[in-house]
């Protein structure tokens, strides 16, 4: 009997120690604060800030193998504010993505909440991440909208492709639940190989009609190559609604620079037409210029310093930052000096 409980323990071991190999779970995450000025027209505030070049979070994912080269998936990824040591969205605690997957041969079959790709589409080729002082992101006008999906979007089925030869896409559909704004459409097609990076995406969500209108849209095109000593990054973007248009293109450059890398970016925002409320947004223009440099002290330890400024045409009101509150047309520059840490 005693030989018997053994074989059983030293059987039930093997089978611990063998389904330990094929599943792993990994804890992460990236704390990321900086020391902030935003000066919006006249008025300036100081402030210690979170997520100056990459946004902080803490995170669990893990994979199972399931055999037959299939895969099981999760990931939950909750957003933090290093300042005041607050979740970033209060409504939802894993914010920035939720989700499990079933990975292949055939690709991937992800569920949950993620980054759009209507988003992902432009925002991999924004010079600064979309982070900071100097995010793209200011410029993705809702156009009097209450579209929810211009970043991330709930309920979402998205399938990836799987590796072909450089060329990557995914196709996302998101179910509004009821709710205006959130009901999306999108999809993303891309190549990348070596140096070179290019993609095309698209999204439509269903919100709330303004006027007869109810389709909030977004397309883009992005691309990067990396010279060696350079590389140089751009993207077009257009958000639509009705008749209403905002069109940002950004060209920009990483350089490596000492123990670091220097960024540098040109944005420029452009309204036409009318939205169906009948607001003329033709001369709500704005352009970006912006500056940075990442010092690497460890493969997980950085600081940065970044420096940008908004320069507001007709009633818009794009700021690097808030508060203090920006009037209309008027100028918006904020300089940033931090420390990113990750694990």
């Amino acid at each position: 009997m005693k030989k018997q409980l053994a074989l059983i323990a030293l059987a039930a071991a093997a089978a611990a120690s063998a389904h330990a190999q094929t599943s792993s779970v990994t804890l992460f995450g990236i704390l990321d604060a900086s020391l902030r000025q935003v000066k919006n027209g006249s008025d300036s505030v100081s402030s210690l800030a979170s997520g100056g070049i990459n946004s902080s979070r803490l995170g669990v994912r893990g994979v199972e193998d399931l055999g037959g080269g299939l895969r099981a998936g999760f990931w939950l990824e909750h957003g933090v504010n290093v300042d005041t040591g607050t979740q970033t969205d209060s409504t939802r605690f894993w914010n920035r993505r939720s989700t499990v997957s079933l990975i292949g041969g055939f690709g991937e079959i992800r569920l949950g909440r993620d980054f759009a790709p209507s988003y992902s589409g432009w925002a991999d080729f924004d010079t600064f991440g979309d982070n900071g002082v100097a995010a793209g992101g200011k410029f993705s006008d809702r156009i009097g909208t209450a579209v929810d999906t211009l970043t991330r979007s709930d309920n979402q089925v998205s399938y990836i492709l799987p590796a072909l030869g450089g060329v990557y896409g995914q196709l996302s559909v998101a179910a509004g639940e009821g709710t205006p704004g959130r009901k999306m459409t999108a999809g993303r097609v891309g190549y990348a190989a070596g140096p070179l990076n290019v993609s095309a995406a698209f999204g439509r969500t269903e919100v709330a009609p303004v006027a007869g209108e109810d389709q909030h849209q977004v397309v883009s095109l992005g691309a990067s190559y990396d010279f060696g000593v350079a590389r140089v990054l751009a993207y077009w973007r257009q958000n639509e609604f009705g008749s209403a248009k905002v069109t940002v293109t950004q060209i920009g450059a990483t350089v490596p620079l000492g123990s670091g890398s220097f960024r540098a970016s040109f944005t420029r925002a452009n309204g036409d037409g009318r939205t169906p409320a009948g607001t003329l947004i033709s001369d709500n223009d704005a352009d970006q210029v912006a500056l940075g440099y990442v010092y690497t002290l460890s493969k997980r330890t950085s600081v940065y310093a970044t420096y940008a400024r908004v320069a507001n045409d007709g009633r818009a009101t794009y700021a690097v930052g808030t508060p203090p509150t920006l009037a209309a047309g008027a100028t918006s520059t904020g300089t940033e000096f931090g420390l990113r840490h990750s694990f």
